[in-house]
């Protein structure tokens, strides 16, 4: 299992086009977690886009920084799911070149984060739906019940 995922910049582009709610000025895509949460590098260090929550962080002001938590197991854990990657992997799960695994029904819509609702996506379809969803459910105020999204 590949616990860093990397995509040509043009993948990265067409994948972040949903997500124009968020700043990613002066951004530049460095590599993904399994899961096709992406790691950016600035000026002022390194920022996070969580694809589960729907936020984009700035958590880590240099590569020392960064690389010192993605090798703890909390870091691994928290920013790579590595746990959760690995079952999938044992379970005959295995993302190709361009490819993530997902959630078949995403967590911001109700869906859990365990291996029976993992499958493996095309990481620029599976961005790009996590955006729309995420962008659609923005201003919803928390515990608003969700039904009828409609991806373009």
């Amino acid at each position: 299992m590949e616990p860093l995922r990397r995509f040509p910049l043009d993948l990265y582009a067409a994948a972040l086009d949903s997500w124009s709610f968020l700043d990613f000025d002066g951004k530049s895509p460095v590599f993904t977690s399994p899961f096709g949460d992406v790691f950016f590098q600035a000026s002022n260090g390194f920022w996070f886009l969580d694809v589960l929550g729907g936020e984009l962080r700035h958590l880590w002001a240099n590569q020392d920084e960064l690389n010192a938590e993605l090798n703890s197991r909390s870091g691994q854990d928290e920013y790579l799911m590595l746990g959760l990657a690995s079952q999938a992997e044992s379970s005959g799960l295995h993302p190709g070149e361009g490819e993530v695994y997902s959630f078949r029904v995403p967590p911001v819509l109700g869906g859990v984060t365990d291996i029976d609702n993992v499958e493996v996506s095309d990481f620029v379809v599976a961005l790009d739906i996590a955006g729309q969803i995420h962008k659609q459910v923005l201003t919803l105020p928390p515990g608003t019940p969700i039904s009828g999204i409609s991806l373009s």
